[in-house]
């Protein structure tokens, strides 16, 4: 049995901005869950690989995978992309495929159950994971009984202030199946999260550490201190993966928070010495100490600490009300859930 305290990290941790307004129904078709993934760079024009923008319906990220390397003859591990993106949804996103003695330009015909190829272009190098800017979403919420001004002004909050980072759900399986897997030991040491080398296991050293994380934020978020710098913090650099440590605060960093420019951190769980101090230090290695498994899990597999923003921010952030159903729209970085933006303001009733 998962214990409580793991369950409510995972799929329940603490809101910034008070309880959902109202539930409302998410995916009632894919088309209400639109994502558009930003590469945040073009293709080489040249090069062995061709790089492929991939509209898909209904299909996950690495079943379209393996139908491409199908279609054009090469091994599955051959095929590159970024991320991983929903399957209940209408989604664009990248692939790199070998060219073989193909133009890019007869590959952009490709299409299959659920995927056709939109564009197509040659490229260099196979598209590693992670080798995205973020992603562009448009999401309909339908059955939403809320007031429209207390809709939109939570919406504005939301646009403001940003949410807390956590990770959603889909991070821990469905059902929650990788919390278990945790339990029974079931990340295999060198598998590192996250890898696709790493099969099931690197999935769940994943999970494990990003349960510790949330942990974390779950109680900044309850302190009230997710979004402002405490001394002693690690901060983030908005937008960038650089971070130092605060030793002692001033009215500049203070003020730099404040305006989004830096965000404090948590840790991913893993070899090595946290740059915190202080206050943010105990409270981190006061958590920890609550997930002994997890410790021995990240240890056992060698993987080394990282750092993760407490806060992210959406861009270009729009809410439309019209009756019982609400618009939005917005761009996250790579590494951010929209199911942690969505749950600051629906209760979400998702249909599978």
């Amino acid at each position: 049995m998962i214990p409580e305290h793991w369950r409510r990290a995972a799929l329940e941790p603490a809101t910034a901005w008070g309880e959902p307004l109202a539930p409302g129904v998410l995916r009632s078709t894919p088309e209400d869950f639109r994502v558009d993934e930003v590469l945040g760079f073009a293709a080489d024009g040249d090069g062995p690989h061709a790089l492929l923008q991939v509209r898909k319906r209904g299909a996950n990220t690495e079943w379209v995978a393996r139908e491409l390397a199908r279609a054009v003859g090469c091994k599955p591990f051959d095929v590159g992309f970024a991320g991983l993106k929903d399957r209940n949804a209408v989604t664009t996103q990248h692939f790199t495929v070998p060219r073989g003695r193909r133009t890019a330009e007869e590959l952009a015909s490709l299409r299959g159950e659920g995927y056709e190829v939109v564009s197509s272009a040659a490229h260099r190098r196979k598209l590693p994971r992670g080798a995205l800017e973020g992603n562009r979403f448009e999401i309909v919420v339908r059955d939403f009984h809320a007031d429209p001004a207390t809709t939109e002004s939570r919406a504005a909050l939301i646009a403001a202030q940003g949410v807390p980072n956590y990770f959603g759900p889909q991070r821990f399986g469905r059902e929650a199946g990788n919390l278990a897997s945790i339990l029974s030991g079931g990340g295999a040491a060198g598998q590192r999260g996250g890898s696709r080398k790493g099969g099931d296991g690197g999935f769940v050293l994943s999970a494990a550490r990003s349960l510790v994380f949330n942990a974390i934020l779950s109680e900044r978020v309850a302190a009230g201190s997710w979004n402002r710098l405490l001394a002693g913090d690690v901060a983030n650099l908005d937008g960038r993966g650089s971070t130092f440590a605060v030793a002692e605060l001033d009215a500049e960093l203070t003020r730099r928070c404040e305006q989004g420019e830096l965000h404090p951190t948590a840790p991913l769980p893993g070899d090595g010495e946290s740059k915190a101090t202080g206050e943010p230090l105990a409270l981190e290695l006061a958590v920890t100490e609550r997930f002994p498994e997890v410790t021995a899990l990240v240890h056992a597999a060698r993987v080394a600490m990282d750092r993760r923003a407490l806060r992210v921010r959406a861009r270009d952030f729009e809410c439309r009300v019209d009756g019982s159903t609400v618009h939005l729209r917005f761009t996250l970085p790579k590494g951010a859930f929209a199911t942690t933006l969505l749950r600051e303001l629906v209760r979400a009733e998702a249909v599978d």
